[in-house]
């Protein structure tokens, strides 16, 4: 389903500034995987996920997305076959919009745009629906501004509008690092659920060892802008942090962990 080759890319190339972000990447992904992704600070981590969704061009390599090569398409294209939740819940939304709104233009995106009523009825009833399955009430309140909402009501909305439309590839980058532990817990939740019934190929950045090893099919470990471990299966199934930590301090070269991989 996702195929990343040989992905180069250095931000403020040629100055003193220069830092090299992807090393020639190589990354493959099958359908239906839910890859978690870890690293120190500066590994490539959220690079990677750009990358894949269009934010910049990369420097060298292809990306290709169900066989169709979208290295040089637009992020806005790639929008029908990719959804993304980010780390800050307030960019996800558009917060003086109503909560119905937000999931028309979810329910939208990479269509054409008509004059035509935004909301049909039977639009409405889908968008009642697919809210009640979060369990937090929202399909009573479609008619409120997103900026009325916490952030993890905003979050989970986000969580919903980038997968109503059932995307080829789901992007989830520390989507859950700005909320409390509680709200975190909540969300993560929905994300399992959400990728489960819908089989969604996903990518799940996260600085939580628990939470990756807790999460998914496959994890890996990124360096330097590179992939330095590759485990899924029963393998990762028996993995505890103490286990990734030794792994990661092998892969880096670097004795002293990272003090945010422990949280």
């Amino acid at each position: 389903m996702v195929k990343l080759e040989n992905i180069c890319k250095t931000f403020n190339a040629g100055t003193v500034n220069a830092k090299v972000a992807l090393d020639h990447l190589n990354l493959e992904l099958k359908e239906g995987d839910f890859v978690t992704v870890i690293g120190g600070n500066g590994a490539g981590k959220s690079t990677m996920l750009n990358a894949l969704a269009g934010a910049f061009p990369v420097d060298a390599g292809s990306i290709t997305i169900d066989g169709i090569n979208v290295t040089g398409m637009p992020d806005y294209k790639r929008a029908k076959v990719l959804g993304r939740v980010f780390q800050d819940p307030m960019m996800g939304t558009n917060p003086h919009m109503m909560i119905e709104e937000n999931l028309a233009l979810a329910a939208r995106r990479g269509q054409p745009r008509g004059l035509k009523w935004g909301i049909s009825n039977d639009e409405r009833e889908e968008y009642y629906q697919a809210l009640k399955g979060l369990n937090l009430g929202l399909e009573e309140r479609m008619k409120t501004k997103v900026g009325l909402l916490s952030g993890g009501q905003r979050q989970a909305l986000t969580l919903l509008m980038a997968t109503l439309k059932r995307p080829k590839v789901l992007l989830l980058d520390e989507h859950t690092a700005a909320l409390d532990p509680k709200t975190a817990e909540k969300v993560l939740f929905m994300s399992d659920k959400v990728v489960s019934e819908n089989n969604l190929t996903t990518l799940m950045v996260t600085h939580n060892m628990r939470d990756a090893i807790a999460h998914g099919n496959r994890l890996i470990m990124m360096d330097a802008g590179k992939v330095v471990v590759d485990i899924s299966g029963e393998d990762k199934k028996k993995l505890t942090v103490p286990d990734l930590l030794e792994l990661f301090s092998k892969a880096s070269g670097n004795t002293e962990a990272n003090d945010k991989m422990l949280l």
